[in-house]
């Protein structure tokens, strides 16, 4: 029986049935995204979205949808559905009486004595989807029928009818291929049984997508359907239909169907449900392993959100520590600029060290190696100390440390933080200044990499010579400079106008790194402070109810959205240091708490994205899901959470 199921009454509610999308990607960063009746409500759907090397490495959707229609005994039944303003049509969804999610997304479709099905994934390892169409029933032989929609442009547009598509095609092995624009790949459309192709070429014009309209971007597109293709089937029959970059062989699709399949295997818990997360969050493309921050639109191995998700991905989800040092590797290669010279999130280079920390930490504890710290250090050591250079007096633009040994962002109209979003060409939460996370951050890798270095750097060590003096520093300021007594928590951030004290969860990096800069009594009473304010049970809030600028609800215009993204919103990733604080602080004791506050994202996976974890939630009740529909920050840090649960549970046990 599959783990997440719907059932005929949920899917033919349009109002339930378009809010819950399904997500299928592969290792090669391509990925299929719709809605669970297969209505596309976003830019961003389709079902077939590749990266294109050609065009900048971003997403580009080739095949947008495919409508199917069965002809049984003279009668043609149009299983697709579309959106044109306030009309739907065809409204193939009042056919559909099941969906299932688990290993793949199957939908099951009933029109009298007929019961026919369709499964959708990706092959494992290329830029293919994969359809299979059953006709489990029938009263006798059926024909279907496939037209498909193409799109051939970048997730991010929209596009219209134009004289410069090339809307020619060339006969494959059983289909058709199309390049509709110069620089794209191909299209080849196959299917595994002997099938005919209808030329029948014509704009498809005013296809809305309705969550768009909701936020009032542009919302309505033209797509080229060129005809249709149509296969003979009786009950019993099973066909796959191919879209692919690469032209294949039709005789090998149902084989590689099966195999992808049980490749997938089933998930039996939710445990395996992040697992399987974590997996679709990784690709590989040109054998290069990289982080995809979130389906389905944010980017692959953006900095900060591969540093924070890393150890989630990775060693938390399966324990493969060759495959979280490959992608440490390529990461920093390709980072070097941001890493050691600029970047508009100043915090995110400092992270790396805590990221570092957490695998020596992971290695040692399962005594996965032995003499694992030091192997690590003389790895990456060179790189963590070059970061701590990088924040000297004059080396970088927009950050820099003062001579109070703590570090200073400041860059007029740039938000210089993870908290960077903008209206109107403005940042929401500038925070100039000390930044209390920054600075938390700073302190932990200084700490870390002197230890490191008495541990196992030269005798005569310039390194230690030079930055003891300031971890000192650090030490005697930090605490004074962030620290409000009065109000029991820790400054936001502290700028030429004195301390900031917003409360939000970015104090909790102060409390929570291996290396903290404040004393013990201050933890308990920042602890307070974020349980008191910032809890709920779907992450932490980025802001407390009591602030005037506070915003609850993640609705709206573009410019709503942005003003509650850091006003408000609960962030899930934040439960990452809020848990392994408490567990240190509490050790087992927290357990019951932890568990409560993580299963309601098991209670909400028919939500949002079907099976996955949301990038943000509501910080008012009910605390409904937003923004990515799978985010890589926000399954990291609940595998994290998983893995602390368990390892507490057992040390109680002892």
């Amino acid at each position: 029986m599959a783990f997440l199921k719907f059932n005929k009454s949920e899917l033919v509610n349009l109002e339930y049935s378009l809010k819950r999308e399904i997500i299928v990607a592969n290792k090669t960063g391509a990925y299929c995204n719709t809605s669970i009746v297969t209505c596309n409500t976003r830019r961003y759907h389709g079902l077939l979205a590749v990266p294109i090397d050609k065009l900048g490495g971003g997403n580009f959707i080739l095949l947008s949808s495919l409508d199917e229609s069965l002809v049984v005994g003279g009668k043609q039944f149009n299983l697709g559905i579309h959106c044109y303003g306030d009309v739907y049509e065809p409204r193939g969804h009042k056919y559909i009486v099941d969906f299932d999610a688990d290993p793949a997304p199957e939908i099951t479709y009933k029109i009298g004595g007929i019961v026919f099905s369709k499964t959708i994934l990706m092959a494992p390892d290329s830029d293919q989807v994969l359809i299979r169409y059953r006709l489990i029933e029938a009263p006798e032989k059926a024909e279907l029928m496939l037209k498909p929609f193409l799109a051939f442009r970048s997730v991010h547009s929209l596009t219209s009818q134009n004289p410069e598509a090339k809307t020619g095609y060339k006969e494959i092995a059983n289909g058709v291929s199309f390049r509709l624009y110069d620089d794209f790949p191909d299209l080849n459309m196959q299917i595994s049984s002997k099938a005919q192709f209808k030329s029948l070429p014509y704009w498809y014009n005013g296809i809305t997508y309705s969550d768009e309209m909701r936020r009032g971007f542009n919302c309505k597109e033209d797509l080229f359907v060129p005809g249709f293709f149509t296969v003979s089937m009786k009950p019993g029959d099973s066909i796959v239909f191919s879209a692919s970059v690469e032209e294949d062989e039709p005789k090998t699709f149902k084989r590689k169907f099966t195999d992808a399949i049980k490749r997938l295997g089933n998930i039996h818990n939710y445990h395996d449900l992040l697992v399987r997360n974590a997996d679709m969050l990784k690709c590989s493309r040109n054998g290069h392993k990289r982080i995809n921050a979130g389906f389905s639109w944010l980017e692959t191995g953006l900095l900060r959100e591969t540093i924070m998700s890393l150890p989630g991905l990775t060693i938390y989800a399966d324990g493969d520590c060759a495959e979280f040092e490959e992608i440490l590797d390529n990461l920093i290669a390709d980072e070097q600029e941001r890493l050691f010279h600029r970047t508009t999130q100043v915090e995110a280079p400092l992270l790396l060290t805590d990221t570092i920390q957490q695998y020596i930490h992971y290695l040692t504890d399962n005594d996965i190696e032995s003499g694992a710290e030091k192997r690590v250090w003389k790895k990456y050591g060179k790189t963590l100390k070059g970061i701590i250079e990088s924040y000297a007096p004059g080396r970088r633009h927009e950050v820099a440390m003062h001579p109070n040994g703590l570090l200073w962002a400041q860059m007029d109209g740039v938000a210089l933080s993870w908290m960077n979003a903008y209206v109107n060409g403005h940042p929401v939460t500038e925070r100039a200044g000390y930044q209390v996370e920054t600075n938390a951050m700073w302190y932990n890798a200084v700490c870390f990499a002197l230890d490191m270095e008495k541990k196992y750097g030269a005798k005569r060590n310039a390194f230690i010579t030079k930055w003891a003096p300031v971890r000192e520093l650090i030490e005697d300021n930090f605490q004074k400079t962030f620290w409000n007594y009065e109000a029991g928590y820790l400054a936001d951030y502290v700028d030429n106008y004195g301390q900031n004290m917003d409360v939000r969860p970015n104090q909790l990096y102060a409390i929570s790194l291996d290396y903290s800069p404040v004393e013990d009594l201050v933890k308990s009473d920042v602890v307070m402070t974020v349980n008191n304010e910032l809890v709920t049970r779907r992450g932490i809030r980025t802001l407390s109810p009591r602030n005037v600028m506070y915003r609850g609800v993640y609705e709206g215009s573009q410019t709503d959205r942005d003003l509650a993204y850091h006003q408000g919103c609960a962030f899930p990733h934040l439960l990452d240091p809020y848990v392994n604080v408490c567990f240190k602080m509490m050790g087992g004791n927290f357990y019951k708490k932890a568990e409560y506050l993580t299963e309601g994202f098991y209670a909400d996976i028919n939500k949002h994205g079907v099976g996955a974890f949301s990038e943000l939630y509501d910080g008012d009740p009910p605390h409904e899901a937003h923004g990515a529909i799978a985010s890589a920050c926000s399954t990291a840090a609940l595998l994290r959470v998983d893995y602390l649960m368990n390892r507490n549970k057992k040390e109680e046990q002892r």
